[in-house]
Formats: structure tokens, C-alpha cells, sequence
């Protein structure tokens, strides 16, 4: 079928993007790439549980996934100086290397038998450190491609490709799991980026940035390729001091994401401990919350018809309820069920976080203050995520699944408390002293 034919197939909107040579060469590369980081979910914690030393799958399991995500969020904050003003095709080229060869060490390092745990959890800390860069220059490789009015078609596509990899890689990576083995899972992850990196080169210059268009555009759009700007991110701390429910927003957010941290290492050893199932459940796990998320995600606009605050507290609660069945013992078949609806009720969070930003923030400040949520938000994730190896070590998987969702549903609780306290502040008039 030829390339016509092929995007005749398309929605209108989508068909001017393949007209540019080099979206059509970037595209795939970025899709096999999330898709490889898709099938990573379940292989990195596979892995890590393969290799520990007895007694200490837990452990390492959180040590593996914090590595896999916390330098990223360091490099975010403290390259910055360095990389800023680097084109954005350098960027994605520079983060696609270092992943391509530091993961790519993870399968040979296995095949010879010196994968001791400290060098896999050093070799998944190595590769994510441009993580957040490399992502930002994805998005700003976009927008230098193509045409303003093209480019919210092409995130939407880009974002698509995301959103697909997180339903079909665990999917994927729980059947190969068992025919290969996690390591050269993780090495298909290497590969996808190495061919990432081949085709950012093959891009023409002024994609890339490399002349003086491209240079332009780059000043232009700095900011879409700097991750966290530091003096942003400092002015928007200044404003949010000024806007207490703003506070609030971002620290219900963080402390949401901090508790979903231990879950995300718990769920594995459930796995493997608690139902003595193998990779192929762990993918399915995450193959339904996926599918959820993106359902969820898609019908977040439904919900605008509501109060946002109820809504973002009663998805807090609704995402912690989903988890208390898992510390009750109950069968796979039900925690599959709670793992589906608990990604469907979790999928709407971030579009309605951001909106409640964007409605309480002048214009004028919006990217200032988004600097500063960004910047806090990084560390939340990777922290709860360390934090999830002491605590199963102490109470174990099952009952770490259960206590995240109920201090997730606590979360929730506290959240719509100190919302109720603030209205009543608002609505109660200043009493009126009499003259003396």
C-alpha cells in the first residue's frame, strides 16, 4: 500500500503530519521507544527480583525502580545550567545514547554472570539522568518540525504512542519474560533507543536546530526544552506562597504521588510471594490499569461539568479504595478487577490537577507556576518509590498495598477537611469593630 493510500486511512487532521519527511522518520522511532519502555515496567522489576539475594527481593526491587526514575529527576534540576540552551534534537540524541548503551550493559553484564545487584541498580541510575531532558527535547524536536497549527495534532499522536505502550508493553514483556528472560527484555529497551538516537541524526539541520532557523526556533522555545527552569521554578515558590489553595492543589499532589510510590514496588512481590504467579500476571496488572488510565484519561472532560475540588478528592479516595481489597487477601481475579477500575478512576487526575492550576493562576504567571509544580513534583514518585523496599521488608507486600491505599484514602480525607475549613473562612464575615 503506498504512503498515499496509507494516510487517506487517516483522520484529517493527522494527514498534513506525514507530508514532513522527517516527523515520518521520527514517529516510529519515538513509538518503538515507548513501547520498549512500555515492556521495561515489568522487566526491570522482574529482573531485580531474579537477582537479589534471598531475603532481600524487596529491597532491591525499590532500589531498582527509584534508580530507574529519581537521577532523571536530579539531572531535571541540576544540568540545567549546561543543557538548557542545547538544540532540542542534541538533547533527545544525548538521553537516547546513554540508554542505549547503559541498559544495553544490563543483558550482557546478566549473560556473563557478573550482574551483581549494585552494578544493575548503578546501570538503571546511569541511563536515566537525561531522562527528563531527553523528554523535553522530544516535545521541542516537535514543535521545530512542524507548523504551529500541526503541532497539537502531533503531540496528541506522540502522546497516543505513550499512552499504548503502558497497555501493550506489560502485556508484551510478561509473555517474552518467560520465553527470554527480563535482561534481554531490558536489552529490546537498549535497542529501541538506539535506534531513536540513528534517527535524530538523520534529521535535516533545521529540525535539529543546526542552522540559523533552527537556532531561532530554539531561543523561541527554550523554555518548552528546559524540563525545570531554576529561576522559574524560584518565582513560582514566591507565588504559591500567595496562593494558599494553589498550595494545596500541589501538596495533595505530591503526597498522591509519594503514596502511589510504595504500591508500584509492592505489586511485583504480590506477585511472586503472595500468589506465587509469574510475569505474565505482573503484565496483565498493568496492561488493565493502563487501559483504565487511558479510558479514565478520555473521559476527564466529562467530569468539567463538575466541581473540580470533590472531584480530584473523590479520585484520591476512589484510587486508595482500589488497593484495600489487596491487603484482604482477596483472588487475583478480584485485585485484577480493583487494579482496572483503581486505573480508570486515577486516569482523569493529572488533566483535572492542571486545570485546577490553570483556572486559579493569572495568565500572566501560569508558566511560572507550572515551573515551580514541576520542580516539586519530581521527587515525589521516586522518593515513595525507595521508601516501598524498608516497608515490605517490614510488613510485606500485601499488607504495603493495602496501607498505601488507606493512607491514600486518608490523604483524601484530610484534603476535603482542610478544603471545608477554608470555605468556612471565606464565608465568615470579619466582625465589625465598634468606635470607641
Amino acid at each position: 500500500m503506498t504512503r498515499v493510500r496509507t494516510t487517506r486511512l487517516l483522520p484529517q487532521a493527522y494527514r498534513p503530519l506525514f507530508a514532513h519527511a522527517d516527523f515520518r522518520r521520527l514517529l516510529p522511532a519515538l513509538a518503538a521507544s515507548d513501547l520498549g519502555d512500555g515492556m521495561s515496567i515489568v522487566a526491570v522489576a522482574w529482573l531485580a527480583i531474579e537477582i537479589a539475594p534471598p531475603g532481600q527481593s524487596g529491597m532491591l526491587l525499590g532500589a531498582a525502580l527509584a534508580a530507574y526514575a529519581l537521577p532523571g529527576a536530579a539531572g531535571a534540576l541540576l544540568f540545567g545550567r549546561w543543557l538548557r540552551r542545547l538544540p532540542a534534537g542534541r538533547l533527545l540524541a544525548a538521553d537516547s545514547r546513554i540508554r542505549a548503551v547503559l541498559l544495553g550493559c544490563v543483558p550482557l553484564a546478566w549473560a556473563v554472570g557478573v550482574l551483581h545487584p549494585v552494578l544493575y541498580v548503578a546501570l538503571l541510575a546511569g541511563s536515566s539522568v537525561l531522562h527528563a531532558w531527553g523528554n523535553a527535547g522530544r516535545y521541542s524536536l516537535i514543535a521545530q518540525i512542524l507548523p504551529p497549527d500541526q503541532r497539537l495534532a502531533a503531540n496528541a499522536l506522540v502522546s497516543s504512542s505513550v499512552s499504548a505502550s503502558i497497555v501493550v508493553g506489560p502485556a508484551l514483556a510478561g509473555f517474552l519474560a518467560v520465553v527470554v528472560g527480563p535482561a534481554w527484555l531490558i536489552g529490546l529497551d537498549a535497542l529501541s533507543f538506539a535506534v531513536l538516537a540513528a534517527q535524530v541524526g538523520r534529521l535535516r539541520g533545521a529540525a535539529a536546530g543546526q542552522d540559523g532557523r533552527g537556532a531561532k526556533d530554539e531561543r523561541d522555545g527554550e523554555a518548552a526544552t528546559t524540563p525545570v527552569d531554576a529561576d522559574r521554578s524560584a518565582a513560582g515558590l514566591r507565588l504559591l506562597r500567595k496562593q494558599p489553595e494553589l498550595l494545596g492543589v500541589l501538596a495533595l499532589t505530591w503526597f498522591f504521588n509519594f503514596l502511589y510510590g510504595p504500591a508500584e514496588v509492592a505489586l511485583p512481590l504480590h506477585v511472586t510471594d503472595d500468589l506465587h504467579a509469574g510475569a505474565g500476571l505482573l503484565g496483565l496488572y498493568w496492561t488493565l490499569f493502563g487501559a483504565g488510565a487511558v479510558l479514565g484519561g478520555l473521559a476527564a472532560g466529562a467530569l468539567r461539568r463538575f466541581p473540580l475540588w470533590p472531584v480530584t478528592l473523590g479520585i484520591v479516595a476512589g484510587w486508595g479504595l482500589a488497593l484495600v481489597p489487596f491487603g484482604l487477601g482477596a483472588p487475583a481475579a478480584v485485585t485484577l478487577a480493583c487494579f482496572t477500575l483503581g486505573g480508570l478512576i486515577y486516569g482523569p487526575f493529572t488533566a483535572l490537577s492542571y486545570t485546577l492550576f490553570q483556572e486559579r493562576t493569572p495568565a500572566a504567571s501560569l508558566t511560572t507556576v507550572l515551573a515551580a509544580r514541576s520542580a516539586a513534583l519530581l521527587t515525589a514518585g521516586p522518593v515513595g518509590t525507595a521508601l516501598g523496599g524498608p516497608l515490605i521488608a517490614l510488613l510485606g507486600p500485601r499488607q504495603v498495598l493495602a496501607a498505601s491505599g488507606l493512607a491514600t484514602v486518608a490523604l483524601a480525607v484530610i484534603g476535603a477537611a482542610i478544603r471545608v475549613q477554608g470555605l468556612r473562612r471565606v464565608r465568615t464575615p470579619a466582625p465589625v469593630s465598634r468606635p470607641t
